[in-house]
């Protein structure tokens, strides 16, 4: 029981973070940023598969590949997509506003040890009570579709839920009520439970700017216990332990150990490293290192993290920057002439000039993903692929 003296302290806490929250984006695309269909150029042409070989095989894996060696090669994926390269527990993520990502899913569903559909929203009455909504995304004959193609690796589809739209006041009054701590989970299980899904991934962290860690920690092992009484895996997304200049994030050890033993696994937003008034590279492979290194003490613990993996990327003008997807990427890449190694950030980028002016390209490139696999494997964590409607067919041939 909170005695009065925390609760009044917690009220004038939470007051300030009424003042100060300042809205966070998960980090990455969202649907105001998908601004043309999935569609490619009529005078496009790529390799057709499934192939035999896989990209491995096919000599494609090289931190020289040239422009229209990716554009030419990028579909054409290996035939044997049931069968994993990696023994790591794989996370995917999947977007109504990316539909290209339900058909990947499927396609290379034994690839994956968990998919989570970004569907649901968990909300607030006035009264205290709570409720979800985004149920009408729910597709069911996909689920049962990607479950029977998973068999193999067991994949478990466990939806993200996002704390959307929320003010200081609803934070408020949940973290200052066991009640509604136990009503919140308690209706998160409940739709768990009626459509049949495997667990959550939940994502809250992000939104409150790094406030109110204490009382984070509260809900998640109360979420955590609910989650693991009814037999569901539960994941919790966090943004990283460190900035782009190696200063702390919104996240710190003592936060992972106060909550490690209540979730399953930590989906840690390991990119997004630049931005607009810092144009480079989207996730340079020493700082996620770097960030793993910080949120354990023991080598052990990495078993439950999981490196953020951008299957996106960004492109950059005098003017700003913004994502840039797959087929993007590939009408771009037709204009260039080569692409440079970042030897740094181990990651591949180009620029072109069109009518817009010129722009730097940096995009995950099958040698990119390959050496951050390379890292998971090495530091004993799993991969959370954001997401699998953005990036290029023949990428699952790494996995």
């Amino acid at each position: 029981m909170w005695s009065v003296h925390l609760y009044n302290k917690a009220a004038a806490l939470f007051f300030l973070v009424v003042v100060l929250i300042i809205p966070l984006v998960f980090g990455t695309i969202t649907p105001s940023d998908k601004k043309s269909k999935d569609k490619d150029s009529a005078q496009t042409t790529f390799k057709k598969g499934p192939l035999t070989e896989n990209v491995f095989e096919r000599g494609l894996v090289t931190i020289n590949p040239t422009p229209l060696d990716i554009i030419y090669e990028s579909r054409a994926f290996c035939s044997k997509a049931s069968e994993r390269t990696v023994t790591l527990p794989v996370l995917g993520y999947v977007t109504p506003w990316n539909s290209h990502g339900y058909d990947v899913a499927k396609t290379f569903a034994n690839k994956f040890t968990m998919i989570s559909p970004v569907w649901l929203q968990i909300n607030r009455k006035p009264t205290g009570e709570y409720y979800v909504t985004g149920t009408k995304d729910i597709d069911l004959g996909w689920i049962r579709d990607v479950r029977k193609r998973g068999k193999r690796s067991g994949v478990k589809i466990i939806p993200r839920v996002l704390f959307d739209g929320w003010s200081g006041e609803d934070y408020y009054k949940l973290f200052t009520s066991k009640v509604e701590i136990k009503e919140l989970t308690k209706t998160v299980v409940a739709i768990l439970e009626v459509y049949e899904f495997d667990g959550v991934t939940l994502e809250l962290w992000s939104q409150l700017g790094g406030q109110a860690r204490s009382a984070l920690h509260t809900l998640v092992k109360a979420f955590g216990v609910g989650m693991k009484k009814a037999g569901l895996t539960f994941v919790l997304v966090i943004p990283p332990p460190l900035t782009n200049q190696g200063g702390p994030g919104m996240i710190e050890l003592e936060d992972i150990q106060a909550v490690y033993s209540y979730v399953d696994y930590f989906s840690i937003m390991t990119y997004d490293y630049s931005r607009p008034d810092r144009p480079g590279a989207n996730s340079p492979i020493k700082w996620i290192q770097k960030c793993i290194e910080a949120l354990s003490v023991d080598e052990l613990d990495r078993e439950k993290f999981l490196i953020g993996l951008n299957f996106y990327g960004y492109q950059y003008t005098s003017t700003g920057g913004q994502p840039i997807i797959g087929h993007e990427y590939l009408t771009a890449l037709g204009k260039a002439k080569k692409l440079e190694w970042s030897e740094d950030a181990e990651e591949h980028f180009f620029e072109v000039k069109d009518k817009g002016g010129r722009r730097t390209i940096f995009y995950p490139t099958l040698m990119s993903i390959h050496r951050r696999i390379k890292l998971a494997e090495k530091l004993g964590c799993g991969l959370a692929i954001w997401e699998l409607g953005q990036g290029l067919d023949y990428f699952y041939d790494l996995l």
